[in-house]
């Protein structure tokens, strides 16, 4: 008979999408259910994944504090009745102040509790609850902010990556042009929208283009125009479930620095010019980001660098093949012996040990 698990997410991208992916894994072994807030909805398929929903307000502000401690009462009251409702026998966080309810609810009925930290620097949630886990999944042993007596408790996995991308082989792409892929994260990014289009739009009088952009619901006509205009082949989206689909045709990605986002180029052997997202809480984006230009597997530009700097890396990476071929090896051979299998099974033996 299977067990039931319960993970807790919600809010971003960042922690959502590697809450489906593990909800894959753990399927194979349990039943399970995701609580989410409402902002985590965005980036749920709910035709397919089981969840309820814990809307955890936010307790930064210290005028609204001794209501939204009373709504966090009364959310874990809740979680307590879902869990046993749900005979819930372990809960996973993937961290945020989404998790707050849930967690302590776990512990009020001394459940097993999980942790996993898909950035390169431990996040505050994680770090209060280290105590109360029996393990944390982690893509590093390295991880910024780590306590060091409690090391014991790291299992370190690959990075937790959707199914599809394992799937995606070369040739990757259906046409000659140049295909440059640019990504904000799922917060969008303003600084791409900008300046940028200006940049290419120089490149693209030398050199045949073709991008493919992320940005928000009320840039898109206004992005796509002018690249027509300047008759550079354009998609424009703003957020797609299928992202693998966009991956397989880029010859060069210039992205922020999410942890799901990397990885998932990573895997894919693209290479990617990494912007850190200066104000990203405890400076995580360049942590993740700096993991990989330790392995020279990408180029990495600070946001304050990046309209100074763009428009050259970029002509000097287009310009010479050579560049981009040296950081697909150096992917390749940090991915080596990744697959979907080796993660899922370092996650359930790690399970079956408590």
């Amino acid at each position: 008979m299977k067990k039931n698990f319960l993970i807790t997410t919600g809010g971003s991208g960042g922690h959502v999408v590697p809450a489906v992916i593990l909800y894959e894994h753990l399927s194979s072994e349990a039943n399970v259910i995701l609580s989410i807030d409402s902002r985590g909805l965005k980036y749920l398929d709910t035709n397919i994944y089981k969840y309820e929903i814990i809307d955890t307000p936010k307790l930064n502000n210290i005028f609204f504090l001794p209501i939204n401690l009373i709504s966090v009462c009364i959310l874990t009251l809740k979680s307590i009745i879902l869990l046993k409702r749900k005979k819930i026998e372990k809960v996973f966080s993937i961290g945020g102040y989404m998790s707050l309810p849930v967690i302590l609810a776990s512990l009020i009925l001394k459940l097993k509790i999980y942790l996993i930290e898909p950035n390169l620097v431990l996040g505050r949630a994680n770090k209060y609850f280290l105590n109360f886990c029996e393990k944390i999944f982690c893509y590093s042993e390295e991880l910024k902010n780590f306590p060091k007596n409690r090391k014991e408790k790291i299992v370190t996995i690959n990075p937790l990556v959707k199914r599809n991308i394992y799937e995606i082989k070369p040739p990757y792409k259906q046409n000659d042009k140049f295909t440059l892929l640019i990504v904000g994260g799922s917060q969008g990014a303003n600084i791409f929208d900008k300046n940028l289009k200006n940049f290419i739009l120089n490149i693209s009088k030398e050199k045949q283009i073709k991008v493919i952009q992320q940005t928000s619901e009320n840039n898109i006509s206004n992005l796509s125009n002018f690249y027509k205009k300047n008759d550079i082949e354009n998609e424009i989206f703003s957020f797609k479930k299928n992202f693998e689909s966009i991956i397989q045709n880029a010859d060069l990605c210039i992205t922020r620095c999410g942890a799901s986002t990397l990885a998932e180029l990573s895997l894919s052997k693209v290479p990617f010019i990494a912007i850190p997202l200066p104000t990203a809480k405890d400076n995580h984006q360049f942590e993740n980001a700096n993991f990989y230009k330790k392995k020279d597997c990408c180029w990495l530009i600070e946001q304050k660098d990046f309209e100074v700097k763009i428009e050259e890396v970029l002509k000097s990476i287009i310009n010479n093949k050579n560049n981009l071929f040296e950081k697909r090896k150096k992917l390749e051979k940090l991915n080596y012996q990744n697959s979907w299998i080796n993660v899922n099974r370092k996650i359930i033996e790690n399970l079956d040990e408590n």
